[in-house]
């Protein structure tokens, strides 16, 4: 078996009487890719922001490689290598794409405060930003300010960050929504690449079942904020609480 990487315990969050997260227990172990699915309004996006921090749960714990980081905010989460795409879209908009993805490797090497000042004194770190650009083909606008970029390129530069980051944890809630039928192989393409070094846990939020049946080695399923299925993608797409969900049906107690 696996390392367990990341494991939420009874994980629930209310807002008012509404319970968007109900007690949600999962392991997601290394090397091992989980697509999160469930109807619109299934609590899968509260799902990830209570794993990342953007808000706090009403009950149960977020363990990041045995350690409870509930109580932490949502940068510390990200030192101790949690990582998720968007909490990195706003860093430097000004700044140029190259000057991002740098200021990144600075940072998750502790750089500090002194970060800007250093940005050009570091001929190692910008060879390794332009190494991890190449890999999602923004090599070519390394100049171009981050606020100029189309909404595709800015996607891929969420990836680029993050890989940046290198955390052990990769979180991605709908990678290629927006994004061209040209631009979305690309960074599909990255998450097999990240998959196959079998070192650390993906969780992928995505509706586009081909995507799933590819990228997929393990399906969880919420509906009404309850964990209503988990396992291997052909077992769980074929279940009846899957079909019963994706076409909108009350299911039953489960």
């Amino acid at each position: 078996m696996t390392q367990v990487l990341l494991e939420t315990h009874g994980l629930t969050v209310r807002f008012g009487g509404h319970v968007a997260v109900d007690a949600v227990s999962c392991a997601f172990h290394a090397g091992e890719l989980t697509a999160i699915v469930g109807p619109n309004g299934a609590g899968k996006t509260t799902f990830f922001n209570l794993i990342s921090g953007q808000i706090p749960a009403s009950a149960g714990r977020v363990d990041l490689e045995g350690d409870d980081i509930s109580r932490l905010s949502v940068s510390e989460r990200c030192r101790r290598g949690l990582g998720r795409a968007f909490q990195l879209t706003n860093l430097f908009p000004g700044l140029s794409v190259l000057e991002n993805v740098r200021l990144a490797i600075q940072a998750h090497r502790g750089a500090g405060r002194s970060l800007l000042t250093m940005a050009d004194s570091h001929h190692a770190l910008t060879t390794e930003a332009m190494a991890v650009l190449e890999r999602v083909r923004l090599d070519r606008l390394r100049d171009q300010p981050v606020n100029a970029l189309s909404h595709g390129n800015q996607r891929k530069l969420e990836v680029a960050m993050l890989i940046a980051l290198d955390p052990r944890v990769y979180m991605f809630d709908e990678p290629t929504a927006g994004m061209s039928v040209d631009e979305a192989p690309v960074v599909l393409d990255l998450i097999a690449e990240l998959k196959a070094e079998r070192d650390r846990t993906i969780l992928l939020v995505e509706h586009k079942m081909d995507v799933i049946r590819t990228l997929a080695d393990r399906i969880i399923v919420l509906h009404n904020g309850a964990l209503v299925a988990d396992g291997e993608p052909g077992a769980v797409m074929a279940s009846d609480v899957v079909q019963e969900a994706y076409m909108g049906k009350e299911l039953a107690d489960v």
